[in-house]
């Protein structure tokens, strides 16, 4: 494909992305360095492309830095206990003025227009407010943390009435209590409890580096229980953010790096994504297959072979790839599977890979496992590096092609797998190239 098809490649193909989270709730979380960064204004136009995309923002901004700069600057003692600042009146102060003049900025950002840039014509209103009523840590361990405080209650309905008339709400880390008081609030804190209690679809944390390094490996989805145990060794407070919201029951929450230029679009509209995914465990599982899974591949696989839709495998054949097998697994038990097997040319070179042998159980159809179960199998073929991905079908060649396929002739397909071509069963041959 040439490049100037490249970006109209992307945008086709991100189209049931952009589907799927039209009038959906998303609360981005950002930090204080990010609003410093030379990133932070394309991050705004990013925003604002989401919005004209009928997505619905509440944005959270935090202000660490330039607090901490405006206490140096009045020589006044920065006190913390465990993760918590210790907000005495006169700190409180110095913080109320240091987030107005964030929150001020922020506005301005979004209503930028010039009719030569990304913002021209986006109309965004930004909408600010006593959305959140706020009460006091207390003491802990002794220690009065004084006007530090936590999410008493959100005006739920106040944001959702104004989301409706397609504003975005920004949530500034102040609180209000009933007796009229302010309270500095953590950030994360607010953006884990807006999420929470506005029944998000999403949770979008910003942070300096692109993906969470565990073990020194980078990784780009983590269940809850591998996040929870990651957590110890990552020190990460975006990744405790993580974990909570997702324990709320927010289903999905990515963290993201403010540096990147792109990545909010890249992860919310493509495949690969650029960070890191905390998803909540559910009892549906896509897994590798083990040798013990053989007898419930074969109730998958036995009725469509008996149809002619997939060529007949034996036991034993099918325990010599178990290897190549992934499943669906709903409480326990296997309702889909598909394989990937490499295809090497001449040299030992693996050049493209085939997916063979698909199959879903009758009562799992039309819940979207099959589209997992191929992209599980397309994001483990491009960790290995494998450029192309070819599918044989007799009779769900549109199904592919719905999933990005294209069909190809048979010539098309490597010397090593053309070869082994069944012409008495005239498959249609179907390509993607990754």
């Amino acid at each position: 494909m040439s490049d100037n098809k490249a970006p109209l490649h992307w945008f086709r193909h991100a189209a049931p992305y952009i589907n799927d989270l039209r009038s959906r709730t998303l609360v981005i979380a950002i930090p204080g360095d990010a609003l410093e960064h030379s990133n932070f204004r394309s991050l705004i136009h990013d925003m604002a492309l989401l919005a004209s995309l009928g997505v619905r923002l509440v944005v959270v901004h935090g202000a660490r830095p330039q607090v901490n700069r405006a206490l140096a600057d009045r020589q006044l003692e920065q006190r913390f206990h465990g993760r918590n600042r210790v907000t005495d009146r006169e700190t409180l102060e110095v913080i109320k003025a240091a987030v107005g003049k964030l929150r001020f900025d922020i506005e301005a950002a979004f209503s930028q227009g010039l009719p030569d840039s990304p913002m021209a014509r986006s109309a965004l209103k930004v909408i600010s407010g006593n959305f959140v009523t706020a009460r006091p840590i207390g003491v802990l361990d002794g220690v009065d943390l004084g006007w530090t405080g936590r999410v008493r209650r959100m005006e739920v309905n106040t944001i959702r009435r104004t989301l409706d008339q397609g504003g975005l709400v920004l949530l500034s880390p102040l609180g209000t209590s009933l007796t009229g008081e302010s309270f500095n609030l953590n950030y994360l804190d607010l953006a884990a409890e807006a999420a929470r209690t506005l029944q998000a679809e999403k949770l979008v944390i910003f942070r300096e580096s692109p993906q969470l390094q565990v073990n020194d490996e980078p990784v780009q989805e983590l269940s809850l229980v591998q996040a929870e145990q990651a957590v110890a060794s990552t020190d990460s407070d975006a990744l405790r953010c993580a974990i909570r919201a997702c324990n709320a029951g927010t289903s999905r929450t990515h963290l993201l790096s403010y540096a990147q230029d792109g990545a909010l679009v890249q992860e919310l509209f493509s495949r690969e994504g650029t960070g890191t995914m905390v998803y909540r465990d559910s009892y549906e599982v896509v897994r590798r297959a083990r040798i013990t899974d053989v007898g419930g591949i074969l109730g998958l696989i036995r009725p469509l072979e008996k149809q002619g839709i997939l060529v007949r495998r034996s036991r034993e054949k099918l325990e010599a790839e178990i290897e190549h097998f992934t499943l669906v697994e709903v409480d326990g038990t296997p309702v889909a599977c598909a394989a990937l097997y490499p295809i090497s040319d001449p040299q030992g070179t693996t050049v493209a890979a085939e997916i063979a042998c698909v199959a879903i159980h009758p009562d799992f159809r039309g819940g979207g496992r099959g589209a997992k179960l191929l992209h599980h199998l397309t994001r483990q073929a491009s960790v290995l590096g494998i450029p192309e991905l070819y599918v044989l079908t007799t009779q769900a060649e549109h199904w592919f092609i719905e999933q990005g396929f294209e069909q190809v002739a048979v010539p098309d397909l490597p010397a090593a797998r053309q070869s082994l071509y069944n012409i008495q069963r005239n498959s249609r041959v179907l390509r993607k190239v990754l």
